[in-house]
This record gives structure tokens, C-alpha cells and sequence, in this order.
């Protein structure tokens, strides 16, 4: 798919500028992490107007559940790699060889950029144009499989239904640089362990180690 064009050059450049770049250029240039701020809101903004437009028969709770896998770090990074984004971000040397090309959080940060500055460049219809056919067009999948929920929601209201309990997750292993972290975490009843997941952060770590617990331990 192609890109939308910039009226505006410089704000799709900023896009892909990660803050590492700075540190290795003597160009005068801002990184994408303002745009980032602006397009997780614009995100959230024309994806709830898309559910709420799209789905009258839903509560107010199916909604959320439904806009939360729409925009969690995972859903976005995955866009971000079918349109190639990694090829295009602007990193230093050690995040490079750190595979920051290939990191779901920063593929996800530059999506939202990138949807910030489109937002700044020709404004909200270009967004929901843009956001159709790679984003909002997944939701219908997510209705279809009834899968409202993520995974950590999910096996609380089935732990809390068995056993009156909440899970608990615990942080097992931290293994690699600050900026190329990687947590392993496991999720106990009690003392028990009961399912364990990877990530690039403790939330994705979790629910990895929610959707183990789901599918090997409580069916």
C-alpha cells in the first residue's frame, strides 16, 4: 500500500526520526516522539468514532474492550510491519544493531508518529482514509470472533468465577539493554504457576503469559 502524500515533507521525515538519531546527526531535527503523543489520541479518537458509528448494539464496555485491541502496542506494530515502517525509521547505530528495525513498541510509536503528522499535514478525513483499509478494516475480525476481550481480562473474570481469586503476575527474568529490554513474566494462583509469557515490555509479557495460562492451563 501506498503512503499518503505530504502536502508537507518535513512532518512525514519527523515521523521517522527515533530519538537514538539525534544523538548521531549534526542536523537540527525533532524527533518523532511529539507525534507520537498526538497520533495515540487521534488513533483512539477516529477508531472509537469507527465503533461507535459502526456498532449501535453495542455497551458502552463492548466498545472499549473492542477499541483497546484495536490500539494496543502489538495491533499497531503489526500494521506498522505490513507497510514496512521499520525500513523507513531513523535510528543510531546501537539500535540498529539491536534489531529496533524489528521492536513491536517502536514500530508502534512510529505508526502513531506517522498518524500524527498526517493529522497535522491534511487532517482528520485523510486519517480515517488512511486508517480503513489497515487498521479499521480488523475490527470486523475481532466482532466476528467475539474475541471483545484481551487475555489478562479474560482470565481474571475466569480465575475470579473459580476460585474468588485474582491472579497474580510476577516479574520472572529481564534480560538485555535498557533499550532493548526483554521481560519474561509468569502469572500464579497462589503459589502455583500457571502460565509464563515473553515481551518487549511487562503489559506484553503479561498478557503472553494470560493467553498461556488461557490455553494450556484452565480449559
Amino acid at each position: 500500500m501506498d503512503l499518503p502524500t505530504f502536502k508537507n515533507p518535513k512532518l512525514l521525515e519527523q515521523a521517522f526520526i527515533h530519538r537514538s538519531f539525534l544523538n548521531e546527526t549534526k542536523d537540527k531535527l525533532e524527533s518523532n516522539e511529539r507525534l507520537e503523543f498526538l497520533g495515540d489520541s487521534v488513533i483512539s479518537f477516529v477508531v472509537s468514532q469507527y465503533l461507535y458509528n459502526s456498532y449501535p448494539e453495542y455497551k458502552e464496555g463492548v466498545l472499549t474492550n473492542i477499541r483497546a485491541l484495536m490500539v494496543n502496542t502489538g495491533s499497531l506494530a503489526q500494521v506498522a510491519k505490513e507497510l514496512e515502517f521499520g525500513k523507513r525509521l531513523q535510528l543510531s547505530h546501537g539500535e540498529e544493531e539491536s534489531k529496533g528495525r524489528e521492536n513491536e513498541s517502536l514500530l508502534a510509536n512510529c505508526f502513531e508518529a506517522f498518524v500524527g503528522a498526517l493529522y497535522l499535514d491534511s487532517g482528520t478525513e485523510a486519517v480515517e482514509t488512511f486508517l480503513k483499509p489497515v487498521l479499521l478494516v480488523k475490527v470486523e475480525q475481532i466482532v466476528t470472533r467475539k474475541t471483545f476481550k484481551d487475555p489478562k481480562s479474560l482470565l481474571q473474570e475466569k480465575i475470579q468465577a473459580q476460585k474468588q481469586k485474582s491472579p497474580l503476575y510476577k516479574v520472572m527474568e529481564e534480560v538485555g539493554p535498557p533499550h532493548a529490554r526483554t521481560f519474561t513474566v509468569g502469572v500464579y494462583i497462589d503459589d502455583t504457576l500457571i502460565g509464563k509469557g515473553h515481551g518487549t515490555s511487562k503489559q506484553k509479557a503479561q498478557e503472553e503469559a494470560a493467553k498461556h495460562a488461557l490455553e494450556n492451563e484452565l480449559k
